[in-house]
Formats: structure tokens, C-alpha cells, sequence
């Protein structure tokens, strides 16, 4: 079928017992998206790239994108790459009434419902339904029910499939959306409490999200829409923290596990996969975890690429007349200027808040770098090292693997390249885990 979506080969191949799967780069920064793309073109792979309902939105959300902006932000890095958009895959992650849960029902799902059209009719073909948090005419005391949750999510799905007959009438190559369904998951942007809890989902939970949607699909009138949902989201065991991340055990994951090979249709979408190991990741793969997504540990990856040309840069011109940028400072004041985007995620004293604005795997730092302070201070960086030509010496003291590949003629020694490659780095680790290669073969 010509319309089919590429992404159900990762279910068939899981089925088949090849362990393959798909890394989700969640993030709407220039480098990492830019790095993602340029690493599928040299790779002859392909990549899967998520905007966030806080991040782009009918309205704009935070990064002041709607879902067709972010489409064609895409799409343009992609020309610039090289990469074919065959090759490339956009998805929508925790779409619901996330950001509209403090109105009630009629109204939070009004907009909820604008939210998904705006997504498929953009062109996104991977959808991640979410309707698991309460809006305001909910009770606060009581547990939002999987009727409740799958209802409101079939929904979402029917103005999906709707939108997407639409679509057809004016692009009549476009490829069908899959779905994604269940929120095992912290809220988008990591866990806010300095210990919270993680539980591995119960297998008698994941049924029976599973039994829900798929009656609240029927209900609906959307069989056929149904076969088109791959994946459900679960908590494997592994969580993305201000200290690192829980690491994946799979004997404690084992009974869940298992009991995906009961559902010939689907295949687990993990969430919070940051800064597992490469062979743990393999291991969330081999066991039926067929998406992995990851946000903060792609930024933090660029964030230690800045810290070091910022590092270099200081002691390049130590003792010149050069004005350096300071670029850690600024960032520092920035963050202390807005502290919204860290506050609730970082505890401690002053010391140990200075540290992990500067230093928590939970990054919080990425959401300052569109700042204009901080985004002067890095270009002004940016523009210092070129000017000069980044010193070898500094260079194999604060970003040692890129200065290797660079002696080797690999890697271009300019400080945007050398982020880029830090961030590949990253990649490389989810790509060695996913095979996700294998998917167009």
C-alpha cells in the first residue's frame, strides 16, 4: 500500500524477532536536529524528530512554532542536509490537553482536538495521543479513569483520521499517521520531585489501557484507525533525573516484557531513555521496546560542546586584548534573571543550585539558549574561535574525541562542526542500540 507509514516495519521486524527499532529525537534545537539529520544522511538511515505540545502548538507554544512552522524548519534542514524527507519522520508527542488542562473538559478538548488537526494536517505521521492528565472539572481526588483517559483519546483519534482524509484530498501520496497511546511517563520536561517514585508498569495496567482504547476506538467507529496504533507507552523501568538516570533492569521488566508478544500489532514506546548506556538501550530494543525517545541528553550533549568551546576560548585569549564572551556567566545570569524553567526541577542550596544550573543531566539550561543574551554571547564565541582558528592543544584538552577525528581529516575543525559531532556522540549510542538502519531494507 503506497500510503502505508514506514514506521510499521519496526513492528514487523520486532515480531519477526529482529531487534529493531527507532531512536525519537525530542527536541526543537537548531544543533541537535541539524546533527540528527546530518547523521542519517551519512548513515543512508533515516530519523525520527518530535515537537512536544508545549514546544509547538496551534498557538505557537514556547519555541513560537505551529506545528506547520516546525514542519517547515524541518524540512529546510533537511534540503540543507541532504536527507530526502522520505528519510525523515515527524512526530507529535503528549498531544492532548496538556497545556489546556487548567479549563474544563469542553474546553481543554476543544482545543486539544485544533491541537491534533494542526499536527496531521501538517503533515506529522506519528501522533502520541495523551489524555492522561486531569483538566479542571476533573476530581482531584480521584484517579482519572482508563475510560475516562481512552475516551477523551479516541477523540483526539477520530479528528485525526478526519484530518487526514482531508489531507488526502489535496496531497494523495500522504503517508497514513500512526498512532502512539498511554502515558506511563513524568510530564514533558522530566519529573519535578527531587525523589519521585518509579514504578515498572503492571502488566494487568498495560492490558487494560490497551482493552480501553481499543473499545473507545470502536465506540468511535475507528476499527480501521485502530490497526494503525503500533505502540503504547509504558514505564520500562528507566528514568531520566537531575542526577543521571535510573538504568534499565530488565529482570524487573521481565512479566512486562513478555507480555507485549501477546499484541501481534504492537510494540512499546519508551519515554525518558536519556543516559542509558548504549548495551542497555540494545537491551530496551531486544526486549520490545521499539521507540526510544530522548530529549535532554541530546541539549546536554550540545550544552558540554558550548561549555568546552567556552573553555577554550578563555584560555586561547588569556592575557590578549580579545573580549571573550563569557558565555557560562551569561548563561548563568539568564537563568537566575528567569529561574521558571528550573526552579521546580532543581533543589539544594545556593551551591548545589549553581552547580546543576550549570551541570544536572536534567538540562534545564536548554530551554535559555533562544535567549538573546545568551544566544549573542555564543555566536560572539563562535566568531572569537573562528577568527583565530581553535588551538589544537585546547582543543585535545576539552572535547579529546573531536580532536582526534579532526588529525584524522574526518571532522572539520570549526566550533559548530565540533558541536554537532559531540552531539553525535550521543546519537551514535541509539543508533548502535536501534538498527533502526535496518528499517529501510
Amino acid at each position: 500500500m503506497p500510503n502505508t507509514n514506514p514506521l510499521k516495519q519496526i513492528v514487523i521486524k520486532q515480531k519477526k524477532g529482529e531487534p529493531v527499532g527507532i531512536y525519537s529525537c525530542c527536541s526543537a534545537n537548531d544543533y541537535v536536529i541539524e546533527a540528527a539529520l546530518e547523521k542519517a544522511k551519512r548513515d543512508n538511515s533515516c530519523v525520527l524528530i518530535e515537537a512536544t505540545a508545549n514546544q509547538v502548538d496551534q498557538n505557537g507554544g514556547y519555541t513560537g512554532m505551529t506545528p506547520a512552522d516546525f514542519m517547515a524548519f524541518v524540512k529546510e534542514k533537511a534540503e540543507k542536509a541532504g536527507l530526502s524527507m522520505d528519510r525523515v519522520f515527524l512526530g507529535g508527542d503528549h498531544l492532548g490537553p496538556l497545556t489546556f488542562a487548567s479549563l474544563p473538559e469542553k474546553e481543554a478538548m476543544e482545543k486539544a482536538r485544533e491541537l491534533v488537526r494542526c499536527y496531521v494536517a501538517a503533515g506529522f505521521t506519528k501522533i502520541h495521543i495523551d489524555t492522561s492528565m486531569k483538566v479542571a472539572d476533573d476530581d482531584p481526588n480521584e484517579r482519572l479513569s482508563d475510560a475516562t483517559i481512552s475516551r477523551r483519546g479516541a477523540e483526539l483519534a477520530r479528528v485525526c483520521e478526519d484530518t487526514y482524509q482531508e489531507l488526502l484530498k489535496t496531497n494523495p501520496d500522504a503517508i497514513r499517521p500512526v498512532y502512539i497511546v498511554g502515558s506511563e511517563v513524568p510530564i514533558p520536561g522530566g519529573a519535578q520531585e527531587e525523589n519521585a517514585g518509579m514504578q515498572v508498569t503492571k502488566v494487568e495496567d498495560f492490558k487494560a489501557t490497551v482493552k480501553a482504547f481499543e473499545e473507545a476506538f470502536a465506540k468511535e467507529g475507528l476499527e480501521e484507525t485502530w490497526k494503525d496504533v503500533i505502540a503504547v507507552v509504558v514505564q520500562p523501568g528507566v528514568e531520566e533525573k537531575d542526577a543521571g538516570c535510573t538504568e534499565y533492569d530488565r529482570s524487573k521488566a521481565v512479566d512486562l516484557m513478555a507480555s507485549i508478544k501477546e499484541y501481534p500489532n504492537l510494540v512499546f514506546e519508551g519515554h525518558s531513555t536519556d543516559y542509558q548506556t548504549k548495551y542497555k538501550l540494545r537491551e530496551l530494543v531486544e526486549d520490545g521496546v521499539g521507540i526510544l525517545k530522548v530529549g535532554p541528553g541530546m541539549t546536554y550533549a550540545m550544552r558540554e560542546a558550548l561549555f568546552s568551546l567556552a573553555y577554550m576560548e578563555e584560555m586561547m585569549f588569556h592575557g590578549t586584548d580579545v573580549e571573550t564572551s563569557h558565555f557560562i556567566d551569561v548563561l548563568e545570569e539568564a537563568m537566575l534573571e528567569e529561574p521558571k524553567n528550573w526552579s521546580k526541577h532543581y533543589h539544594g542550596n545556593d551551591a548545589e543550585l549553581w552547580f546543576k544550573r550549570k551541570f544536572s543531566f536534567s538540562d534545564r539550561s536548554r530551554y535559555y539558549m533562544p535567549n538573546p543574551k545568551v544566544a549573542a554571547a555564543k555566536d560572539k564565541m563562535i566568531a572569537n574561535l573562528r577568527k583565530e582558528g581553535i588551538n589544537l592543544a585546547v582543543l585535545s584538552q576539552f572535547m579529546p574525541i573531536q580532536y582526534t577525528k579532526v588529525r584524522e581529516g574526518v571532522l572539520e575543525n570549526d566550533p559548530e562542526a565540533l558541536i554537532k559531532d559531540r552531539i553525535c556522540n550521543t546519537i551514535e549510542e541509539y543508533t548502535f542500540a536501534s538498527h533502526q538502519d535496518e528499517l529501510f531494507k
